[in-house]
């Protein structure tokens, strides 16, 4: 597997990129109210982003059709927005990435509307320390399957699973690159990490089993028990220390309890 590494001019393009689609999220996120549609977030999403002097990646991808993937409930991700209203206890997942200066920057989170279940409330703060945790064992000459290997134990220990089939990615010029990052895994396998490698860490957690189906649409995932699903993700450049958040946001969310310490 060969993996690209990023000059500090690069990172630093990532870093201008992937602030602007952390700040778009963060729009979409504090508008969320029930009644409002799916194709309204869609609205949102693709006007600051054009706005901010980007454009949508997701936007004709391989056809799909909108600006921004929105993720209700037992939709696993790649949910595309349309007429459907969202409800009081809900929680939707909004996927943005923004391309500008020719590099994507990639970040999603899990946000609540109105009041949600204690179901709902444990996948998603679950989702959310997952990754968190995996983003705690990148380093220099840490391995690939440190981090899904953490993501797994602590979803397992939550009584929660993780999604096999959804992938994090390498991401630069190109939406999505190598190296594939897993979400489970075992410690001290996979593909030694190296300063200047990008990618993102996005765990899937099920609050049922791991299984999960491809609607006919060719795009959305759902669980296949329809049980709750929740993500979060980060784009994040390895670093000889650690690493850096390059979808780091610069306040908390709204609609999305944050966790004291948490980069989620």
């Amino acid at each position: 597997m060969s993996v690209e590494i990023k000059t500090l001019r690069d990172v630093e393009a990532l870093r201008v990129v992937g602030r602007m689609a952390a700040e778009t999220l963060m729009l979409a996120g504090a508008a969320l109210r029930a009644g409002m549609t799916t194709a309204d977030i869609d609205r949102i999403v693709h006007e600051d982003t054009i706005r901010r002097g980007a454009r949508p990646s997701q936007l004709g991808y391989h056809g799909f059709p909108r600006s921004v993937c929105t993720s209700r409930n037992e939709v696993v991700c790649h949910g595309i927005p349309g007429p459907e209203r969202i409800e009081d206890g809900d929680i939707i997942n909004i996927d943005v990435t923004s391309l500008y200066g020719g590099f994507h920057g990639d970040t999603s989170a899990t946000f609540y509307v109105g009041k949600p279940s204690p179901e709902a409330r444990h996948v998603v703060e679950v989702s959310r320390r997952c990754l968190a945790r995996g983003i705690a064992q990148i380093r220099e000459d840490a391995r690939l399957g440190d981090i899904g290997a953490a993501i797994e134990e602590l979803a397992r220990s939550e009584g929660c699973s993780v999604v096999r089939e959804i992938v994090g990615h390498g991401i630069g010029r190109s939406m999505h690159m190598a190296p594939s990052v897993a979400h489970v895994g075992t410690r001290g396998s996979g593909l030694r990490l190296r300063a200047g490698m990008v990618f993102t860490v996005e765990p899937i957690i099920n609050l049922g089993g791991p299984e999960v189906e491809f609607l006919a649409d060719g795009w959305t995932v759902v669980t296949r028990d329809r049980s709750l699903s929740a993500q979060f993700e980060h784009t994040v450049v390895v670093t000889k220390r650690g690493c850096e958040i390059l979808t780091a946001r610069p306040g908390p969310l709204v609609n999305s309890e944050e966790l004291a310490g948490s980069p989620a």
